[in-house]
């Protein structure tokens, strides 16, 4: 019965009532480093500065005849539009409420595809974009604007003329699921580079002993395997579980200097972390005098190093449409390297 007054009372404020929109797909950036929860850093909300920010997601609104922005104040999404000035509307405990300090949300590059699709009865699509992580509210919208889905009370809230509508039926937002992603053209600022050299390492020793009364001339081998580790990180998210490829050389350090090595192709599932191990191996020819021990060594150095880097990072999604833009990104190395034999002095044999 209350939900029914309630949307009496709207009607009283109706001029004319036009048909639910159909579902859109708008191809849309953004300051904020603080995506909410179940979003990528492409999608993001963004603190208010004074002026919707460039790819700022935005209806249009066929009863008011206007266009209206997406924000949020808190957990509590609504509409900003120009007109109104300088506020984010939005429905809570009955009212609707503005405020001058808010969020709106952008698609960064335009590059995630979002989609409205319909709800009813606090029913919400997978990939629904949610307003924060410490309650479960969501964007949506009806015929008659922008508001907030709350799974718990079952409904859709509207903000109009000073008060609160609840509706059963509506449309939320959401964003298309990444199907793989591919990252290519990757040119890394060797110049920009930071390389840490950690003192020298053992990583493999051997002890040849001689108890004869003559020098003992023999060859020395060792031989290890390290492993070594390639990240990149990347400033646009690459979601968890979709398939990454990367097509890239690979830097190194050869002789005290970065290198990168030819194009080779990688792919991953859950991050962009690449492994490989190394096999080392040296050999020595060692001449141990009588009643010494001698030990050979296998010395290496290990070097961390972080290049910045550009690339392209296009997107598939699970409809088959793709999605390019120009990313940044840092690249991790931890890479075993200059390994040589050393011979320590030969020590005598305790008397026996």
């Amino acid at each position: 019965l209350l939900l029914l007054v309630a949307v009496v009372a709207v009607s009283a404020f109706i001029r004319r009532v036009l048909p639910s929109s159909a579902p859109f797909r708008q191809k849309i950036p953004v300051n904020s480093m603080l995506p909410e929860f179940g979003n990528t850093e492409k999608l993001q909300w963004a603190t208010w500065e004074g002026s919707p920010p460039n790819g700022a997601v935005s209806i249009y609104n066929n009863y008011e005849e206007r266009i209206d922005y997406v924000c949020k104040v808190g957990c509590h999404s609504g509409f900003y539009n120009p007109s109104k000035g300088p506020y984010c509307h939005y429905p809570d405990k009955k009212k609707e409420h503005r405020s001058s300090s808010f969020e709106v949300l952008v698609n960064e590059d335009n590059f995630e595809i979002l989609e409205w699709k319909e709800g009813s009865y606090g029913s919400v699509p997978q990939n629904s974009v949610r307003t924060c992580s410490s309650e479960e509210m969501y964007v949506g919208k009806n015929k008659y604007g922008l508001g907030k889905v709350d799974p718990k009370s079952r409904l859709f809230y509207l903000p109009w003329e000073g008060k609160e509508y609840c509706y059963k039926k509506y449309e939320v937002l959401t964003q298309m699921k990444a199907d793989k992603d591919l990252i290519s053209d990757v040119r890394y600022h060797t110049n920009q580079a930071t390389i840490l050299k950690a003192p020298p390492k053992t990583l493999q020793s051997s002890t040849t002993v001689n108890h004869g009364l003559s020098d003992v001339t023999k060859t020395v081998s060792l031989t290890k395997t390290t492993t070594d580790e390639r990240r990149w990180d990347i400033s646009s998210s690459v979601t968890f579980g979709v398939r990454t490829t990367i097509k890239t050389g690979i830097p190194g350090i050869v002789e005290g200097n970065i290198e990168i090595n030819a194009e080779t192709t990688h792919t991953f599932s859950g991050g962009n972390t690449w492994t490989e191990e190394i096999s080392h191996s040296v050999s020595i020819q060692l001449t141990v005098p009588p009643n010494h021990s001698c030990t050979v060594k296998m010395v290496g150095y290990q070097y961390r190093m972080d290049i910045p880097f550009t690339a392209r990072l296009k997107r598939t999604y699970e409809d088959g449409e793709t999605r390019s833009v120009i990313m940044t990104g840092t690249y991790h190395g931890v890479q075993v390297g200059e390994i040589r034999a050393e011979v320590e002095r030969c020590k005598p044999l305790p008397r026996s």
